[in-house]
């Protein structure tokens, strides 16, 4: 990523906070990690990380273009999927949880991980977000593999 893609990336994500400079105040001077609101210019449909990680797979097989921004939280294993604001969207699955409107998200800057935070794949500053279509069939499919790793042996 070039410094600029840092830069708009930064200003991207700030904007969802109620105050741009204080988050990235806190980005840079703080803990590294800022409370943004969802719902505003995005949603987060957070997944168990093994689930999270395999859909990420999926994308990056199955799309010609980079996936959307992804978030990893090591200490609650989750992964995050941003997608665009949709306050009805259902999405159900075992361990599926959608933040949107009313709902606070940590996220670290997009250029360093801050403690169990990390970008898989950072926002560039397009506004570019996993869009939901694509993003519930690589679910589908990387749950699909799941159930199959794990299905207890035949004897």
């Amino acid at each position: 990523m070039t410094s600029a893609m840092w830069t708009d990336g930064v200003e991207w994500l700030a904007a969802a906070a109620p105050n741009p400079r204080a988050c990235k105040r806190a980005w840079d001077q703080g803990s590294g990690i800022a409370l943004l609101e969802a719902g505003r210019y995005w949603d987060v449909l957070s997944v168990p990380d093994q689930l999270g990680l395999l859909t990420l797979d999926v994308l990056w097989r199955c799309d010609l273009r980079t996936p959307g921004p992804t978030l990893v939280d090591t200490a609650a294993h989750r992964v995050g999927f941003l997608l665009p604001p949709d306050p009805g969207g259902q999405w159900v699955g075992s361990g599926v949880r959608h933040a949107s409107k009313g709902s606070w998200v940590a996220v670290p800057p997009p250029y360093r991980p801050a403690r169990f935070l990390e970008w898989l794949i950072p926002p560039d500053g397009s506004g570019a977000l996993h869009q939901p279509p694509a993003l519930e069939t690589a679910l589908r499919r990387a749950n699909g593999t799941l159930s199959v790793l794990t299905a207890p042996p035949r004897e």
